[in-house]
């Protein structure tokens, strides 16, 4: 039987972006080259596949320009939205997430995190997350999903509550359209096949952070980065910046359906739009917190460690300095202890201000407004354009 366990080098040229069934697929259907290449190829065909048809159906069934008591393809904001918009940046946010997930796990290589002894541990972690990415099965079971459950929640919940181009309703049912079969059987599982593959790769990413931090790795509580050493695990977070950034655009997209075709207001979708941009970030930083235990470890250690240096240091310096136990000729001036002692103050500092995860306060702000930056288009709704920069000048002027 041929071994399938990735060697080690392989495991160090980690990518969960560049494995599994669809992937290969896309190589041999020249949609990409290795690693991510022909990413603009890709996006092309797979917007055209889930969007052109529909747009040709809905033109040749009259359904593509407004009429009577329905909501027209041309206006469908959210449909062009999903489809146009966040359907390319989803393909488009693997680049990113592959070029920094590498670095990721390098890093912990790199920085000497990874004792020897816990090294076998570590590359069998990175070798269970390749197998997983590799799955057909998963993907397989992503299909299925989308075809029972996917389609069950996008009749029930998602899709728009009157008659549009995709389905006819009679306030108690409603029945697809032509177009919307297509919309229903195509559009709608590819656009929330591609979704449900990246979460299920976050969730392999997550699982692979998990497994390592519960290794005995030897983190620093004096790095400047505040925590203790594993700062760039809380910058990986902005790897999944193009999918806040998608999915803020899905959620503009649903409100100005609303807002256009129902007479609401953006302002009534604050409490909507404020719980999902929150849960977004949560769960791209939350299971960041696996390495709060590893990190207060290393805090609780630096703490005894660095505590008992500085009692030591400022016991010699007080003989020294101030109970007149220097030799009379050595000067204040110019003196090494005086550096010593403001550089063992700094680190102390280090050790004390050393947060409890890996992310701060600035990556949790980042990633919110790269969540919501979709949503300002909305505001003119609102205000006119001119109204807008009217005010605008009135504030500056």
């Amino acid at each position: 039987m041929q071994n399938t366990m990735p060697r080690p080098a392989d495991r160090l040229d980690f990518s969960l972006m560049v494995g599994g069934p669809l992937y290969q697929f896309f190589l041999r259907a020249r949609l990409a080259r290795m690693p991510l290449l022909l990413l603009h190829r890709r996006t092309a065909v797979l917007a055209a596949i889930a969007w052109l048809p529909a747009a040709l159906l809905a033109l040749a069934s009259g359904h593509f320009l407004p009429g009577a008591g329905h909501v027209p393809f041309l206006s469908d904001v959210e449909g062009h939205v999903r489809l146009l918009v966040v359907l390319p940046l989803l393909l488009a946010a693997e680049l990113p997430a592959h070029e920094r997930m590498r670095g990721v796990v390098h890093q912990f290589i790199d920085r000497n995190y990874i004792p020897s002894t816990e090294r076998p541990k570590f590359d069998a972690a990175v070798a269970s997350a390749l197998r997983l990415r590799n799955s057909p099965l998963l993907e397989i079971c992503i299909l299925v999903l989308v075809y029972t459950a996917g389609f069950w929640l996008w009749r029930s919940e998602i899709a728009y509550g009157r008659s549009t181009w995709y389905a006819t309703s009679d306030g108690s049912s409603s029945s697809l359209t032509l177009p919307g079969y297509w919309y229903a059987f195509v559009s709608i599982p590819l656009f929330q096949f591609i979704s449900l593959r990246w979460y299920i790769r976050i969730v392999i990413w997550f699982r692979l952070l998990w497994q390592i931090s519960r290794l005995r790795i030897h983190l620093i509580s004096t790095h400047p980065d505040r925590a203790a050493g594993l700062g760039f695990v809380g910058n990986s977070a902005y790897c999944f910046g193009l999918l806040l950034l998608a999915h803020g655009a899905l959620l503009s997209g649903w409100i100005a359906d609303r807002v256009f075709h129902d007479g609401n207001s953006a302002l009534d979708f604050q409490v909507q739009a404020t719980v999902l941009i929150a849960c977004v970030v949560a769960a791209v930083l939350v299971p960041l917190c696996v390495f709060t235990p590893p990190i207060l470890a290393a805090k609780r250690r630096g703490r005894r460690e660095y505590g008992l240096l500085a009692a030591q240091h400022a016991q010699a310096f007080d003989r020294k300095w101030i109970h007149g136990e220097r030799p009379p000729e050595e000067s204040m001036l110019g003196s090494p202890d005086m550096s010593s002692l403001a550089d063992l103050g700094s680190s102390y500092s280090v050790v004390q201000e050393t947060r409890l995860t890996p992310f701060g306060v600035k990556h949790v702000a980042n990633l919110a407004i790269i969540t919501a930056a979709p949503l300002l288009p909305l505001a003119f709704t609102i205000l006119p354009l001119r109204s807008l920069i009217a005010q605008s000048l009135k504030i500056l002027l």
